[in-house]
């Protein structure tokens, strides 16, 4: 089992239209048979508008499928329109289940 996190460092004020995309990316998610994406924001100010988007998946191939399949979305390619415009940096964590 793997934990993927998408960490992305908002623009101040727009962490908000950031949670909306990734409720949009979660609900074809559902769609697609695939629990959607925990999300996350930290209420600690170390940084600013971080979210997280938290997925689980059995192997990390699953993953990338599952990328590819949203991705080819038209729906999701308009709905991540503007995307850059949110955010200023971020990062994915892929982690190995050990216990």
């Amino acid at each position: 089992m793997y934990v993927i996190r998408e960490v992305v460092r908002c623009r101040p004020g727009k962490v908000g239209q950031m949670i909306d995309k990734f409720k949009l990316i979660g609900s074809a998610m559902r769609e697609m048979g695939h629990e959607p994406f925990r999300l996350l924001t930290d209420v600690t100010g170390e940084p600013f508008w971080t979210l997280v988007a938290e997925t689980q998946v059995a192997a990390i191939d699953e993953f990338f499928v599952l990328e590819r399949r949203l991705m080819a979305s038209p729906t999701l390619r308009e709905v991540m329109n503007g995307y850059h415009d949110l955010v200023s940096n971020g990062r994915r964590e892929i982690y190995k289940v050990e216990g």
